[in-house]
């Protein structure tokens, strides 16, 4: 667990540093965790997340292991790369994921896209996205796609993934239901207020578009013995090395 020694001026923070933490982040982890795990000290974590070091390759490989992802990504040199360009995992298998733990996949807020029929057709958009009172939230222009559609009533789809390209697997969530826009000033304040952050792609956007979803569904790929999944039945009682 992190304390009040975590303060640090963000300006000095590497691009690794910022890597780092986000993927520890993600991993629900302490910088006791990752350093227990890639044989160093909370402090060292703490400095590579805040004080521009750089570690040696033999360092960053043991912390790449700990954050259960590569060097490639750590360093960025993936960051370019469209996501899925790995080789599907050994005995990889599917399996459904509950609505509850869908919701907690969401995390509250982050980046997804959603589908809506734009003037050409169907279309794609990624979205920084909300979740309040069991609802997505999107800050979309007046004169979107997004905005046209929620005007109307009509359903869209959101999706929101996670991939692991170091083990191959990953999940993917998706909401199905109408859009709307909000305009009751109350309503907007009270959703402004409970947004995390603003538009990546930066100002104009106050419009507030809601997503109720009547259809949530998940589907998760797993690959026995990968971090964070048990060996599959015919994998039991192999040794490690043969995994």
């Amino acid at each position: 667990m992190n304390t009040a020694d975590d303060r640090h001026d963000p300006h000095a923070t590497s691009d690794l540093g910022r890597r780092v933490a986000a993927r520890r982040a993600q991993l629900g982890l302490s910088w006791e965790d990752v350093a227990e795990r890639a044989g160093s000290t909370p402090g060292f974590i703490a400095y590579v997340e805040e004080r521009v070091p750089t570690p040696g390759i033999e360092f960053l490989v043991r912390l790449a292991n700990a954050l259960e992802t590569t060097v490639q990504d750590l360093t960025g040199s993936t960051a370019d790369l469209a996501p899925g360009g790995a080789r599907a995992g050994y005995r990889a298998r599917m399996e459904d994921i509950g609505e509850a733990e869908c919701w907690e996949l969401l995390d509250g807020h982050g980046v997804g896209r959603v589908a809506v029929e734009g003037r050409d057709g169907l279309m794609v958009i990624p979205v920084n996205y909300q979740v309040v009172d069991r609802e997505i939230v999107f800050m979309t222009a007046a004169d979107s796609s997004l905005a046209r559609t929620a005007a109307s009533g009509a359903e869209v789809a959101f999706e929101e993934d996670r991939l692991d390209e170091a083990f191959s697997q990953g999940w993917s969530v998706l909401l199905v239901g109408p859009a709307r826009t909000v305009s009751d000033e109350t309503s907007v304040r009270r959703i402004k207020d409970a947004v995390h952050s603003e538009p990546w792609a930066g100002d104009g956007r106050d419009t507030v578009v809601t997503l109720s979803p009547r259809r949530v569904t998940g589907r998760r790929i797993q690959v026995p013995g990968a971090p964070g999944t048990p060996p599959g039945p015919a994998d039991q009682g192999r040794p490690l090395r043969d995994l």
